[in-house]
């Protein structure tokens, strides 16, 4: 098929789709970037309208229904509050050295969540100058297992940011980490490439082999939990709703 650029390029990267008419089908990771030639557009649109409107509760949720697993990462909070989503760019370094965290931000590409696995939070290996530099660079929030500091900038910046813990000192930038590489958190295998969503409440990761049927399931949560919030309007009670009996 010929794809017709003038008309391309006329296409609306922030259409409105309402929830009940969201269609997943085909929906992959890569697809959380619209692509240069705007080939994947349906597929984007699609899954943008989704992960706007919802939460990392219902993300976790949705895991839960189809895998029974949560996906949480319960030592990972939020530092700003900002939500963020994307694929994973991954790395590991000791708390002693912040260089690999900026060897990281080279490797990440536009639309990119960096999640970089610190040794302890002794040290802090992201702050102030790499969230500028991410930001730059096109990469959306980054997420440090072990501590950040700035926080009197990082809280107040546009720049979604998740830690483990904030401390004022660091290390020296040594850049003897490794970039993309599996990580293994809190019982949960990381693979560079994985889904990222993150929020005022938590963080959530889903590998991107189970990704569309998740989306898909989190539509089903979110669709669900509309119909109760109206019947909660209504004058119906939660325990009425959901069938619980003393």
């Amino acid at each position: 098929m010929i794809l017709d650029k003038a008309k391309l390029n006329k296409k609306d990267s922030n259409k409105h789709i309402e929830i009940k008419n969201i269609n997943l089908d085909g929906v992959t990771v890569d697809d959380v970037i619209l692509k240069k030639d705007k080939s994947n557009y349906t597929e984007f649109i699609n899954l943008k309208n989704l992960l706007e409107n919802v939460s990392s509760c219902q993300i976790s949720d949705a895991f839960n229904n189809a895998f029974r697993r949560s996906g949480v990462l319960s030592n990972l909070k939020p530092i700003n509050d900002k939500k963020a989503y994307g694929r994973i760019v991954t790395a590991y370094t000791n708390s002693d050295d912040w260089g690999t965290s900026t060897l990281a931000i080279d490797e990440g590409s536009n639309g990119d969540i960096l999640f970089i696995e610190s040794s302890d939070n002794d040290n802090a290996i992201w702050g102030e100058l790499a969230s500028t530099n991410a930001r730059e660079n096109g990469i959306v929030a980054t997420a440090v297992y072990g501590s950040v500091r700035d926080l009197d900038a990082l809280k107040h910046g546009d720049y979604p940011i998740f830690a483990c813990s904030f401390v004022s000192n660091a290390g020296t930038p040594l850049g003897l980490g490794e970039v993309n590489i599996k990580l293994n958190i809190e019982d949960m295998v990381i693979y560079p490439g994985d889904f990222f969503f993150g929020d005022e409440t938590g963080v959530v990761i889903i590998p991107q082999r189970l990704f569309n049927e998740v989306m898909v399931q989190t539509l089903a949560v979110k669709l669900k939990e509309e119909t109760i919030i109206n019947m909660l309007k209504e004058g119906k009670s939660l325990s009425e709703i959901t069938k619980i009996k003393q």
